[in-house]
């Protein structure tokens, strides 16, 4: 992942820093409210919503199952089509790769389309330590790089800013990075866009190198598509000479006709358009048009990992909408930046403890970083069940010991766990098999409810200092049951 969330501290006390910050939680509230609301009503002019929705995850099923031999489909493909493919095991490849590209063409600068793929490598830092500068030329991701800032978003990556706060960040930067902005520039949308317009137009005619992720890799022609609204990538995909693509090896359909499905599901979940303002498609190199060098670098970085977890492998559906960080009560409250991460929000919370492995205080906290209300599994246009890896990322952390190195990763070694916490497991799992203890403790605690304190000693004190522990009824459901069925319906 980005070396820029290197040292990250555990999600709870980065969030608590978070939720003190009234500006930010303004942000992040006005944003997410409102490209949620417009989600919904773009989704429900679709009768058929539910039919794409399963549609998608069973493509993306079918892929992953099958996804060694539809990456060699793609080599193949691209390969016939006058790319090049490189296989990059982890970032540290990918990134070596890519500058090495680079430097063959013996250009110091390239320019680069919106890419979670190139975040999560760290490539930009990886080309400056080369020598060479990256320009981000999506609008958001522009001024994230012009404030010297972290992604706190994975559609809107300054989704934390106001209008106020990115004319700040012109008016101060623009001029380091190339054209400066307009004098007296306004905190006006319309000027705002201008401005970044003017900057980015010299970088888009003067550059020789582009660089790009992909949304999908279509396996049977070798076809990249990328889906923006801007343009921006547009110009990053057939200006340049030479085009290099850093693209997950999750991103694969085998089909062109299966993008029939993902180009209904992604603009309605993520910009909540009935389909793409730009959405760009190639295949290999032409002499006519385009890039006269393409390039293709598939990268695993832990993909390969996750896709041995039959219950978190589904975390590799994910088409980068953000539907789940937009209705996710957490990240509205405690914004991107304390997941520590490029991937935020409640699939980041599944993703990087699976890419990144369990060994850090952040990634092992991620997992709890959720209410599991299911909000998140709801909008997934792909129906991953976030609660449930959740939930299996929760035991494996409970279970873990002493982090150990597996190839390139950094993971919890199954070993001891938390003493305290398998006692009371098992204290529940006795009681829960033996329905006369059960019974009389229900009751016991009823008849002794008064007694029970409002919170809890010892330990405990963490969890009921910030909750209201549950009040015990006046009488066991088993015995109300009883009284008011008289033992109907089988009661006992």
């Amino acid at each position: 992942m980005s070396g820029t969330f290197v040292g990250m501290p555990a999600f709870p006390e980065a969030a608590r820093t978070a939720v003190r910050n009234p500006t930010l939680r303004g942000n992040l509230r006005h944003a997410t409210h409102t490209i949620r609301d417009k989600r919904a009503r773009a989704v429900a002019e679709l009768d058929d919503w539910a039919a794409l929705r399963e549609a998608g995850k069973r493509i993306k099923d079918h892929t992953l199952r099958h996804l060694d031999r539809y990456l060699v489909q793609v080599e193949e493909a691209v390969t016939a089509a006058g790319g090049t493919v490189h296989w990059a095991a982890d970032a540290q490849e990918a990134n070596a790769i890519v500058a090495r590209l680079v430097k063959e063409t013996g250009e110091s600068e390239v320019v680069k389309v919106k890419s979670m793929a190139t975040q999560e490598t760290g490539l930009n830092e990886a080309l400056e330590a080369e020598g060479i500068r990256a320009y981000e030329t999506d609008l958001a991701e522009l001024i994230v790089q012009l404030g010297k800032d972290r992604p706190s978003h994975i559609l809107v990556p300054a989704i934390h800013r106001n209008r106020g706060e990115i004319r700040d960040i012109f008016r101060s930067e623009m001029s380091e990075w190339g054209r400066p902005a307009p004098e007296g520039l306004t905190d006006t949308p319309a000027e705002l866009a201008e401005a970044a317009r003017l900057h980015l137009r010299e970088k888009f005619l003067r550059a020789r190198v582009g660089v790009s992720g992909a949304n999908f890799m279509v396996a049977e022609t070798g076809t990249l598509v990328v889906v923006e609204s801007e343009g921006n990538g547009r110009m990053c995909l057939t200006l340049p000479e030479t085009l290099i693509s850093v693209v997950g090896i999750e991103k694969i359909v085998p089909k062109w006709q299966d993008l029939e499905v993902f180009l209904q599901t992604l603009p309605r979940s993520s910009t909540a358009e009935r389909m793409n303002p730009y959405t760009s498609m190639w295949t290999g190199t032409t002499d006519e048009d385009g890039p006269r060098t393409f390039h293709l670098v598939l990268l695993d970085n832990g993909r390969t990992d996750t896709l041995a977890d039959e219950v978190g492998r589904q975390a590799l559906r994910c088409i980068r909408c953000s539907a789940c960080l937009n209705v996710c009560p957490v990240y509205e409250r405690a914004g991107g930046h304390a997941y520590g991460s490029v991937y935020p929000g409640p699939i980041g919370a599944i993703l990087s403890p699976q890419l990144r492995g369990t060994g850090s205080e952040i990634d092992a906290s991620l997992p709890y970083a959720s209410s599991l209300c299911g909000a998140c599994y709801e909008v997934c246009p792909v129906a991953i069940d976030i609660p449930e890896v959740l939930v299996h990322l929760r035991e494996r952390v409970v279970q873990g010991g002493p982090a150990v190195r597996r190839g390139n990763r950094v993971v919890l070694k199954p070993a001891r766990g938390h003493a305290a916490e398998r006692a009371a497991m098992r204290a529940a799992q006795w009681a829960f098999t033996h329905p006369g203890a059960l019974r009389t403790g229900q009751r016991l605690a009823s008849r002794t409810r008064r007694l029970h304190p409002r919170t809890l000693p010892g330990p405990g004190r963490a969890w009921s200092g910030s909750r209201d522990l549950p009040e015990v009824p006046a009488e066991p459901f088993r015995d109300w049951w009883q009284r008011t069925r008289g033992g109907k319906d089988g009661a006992k």
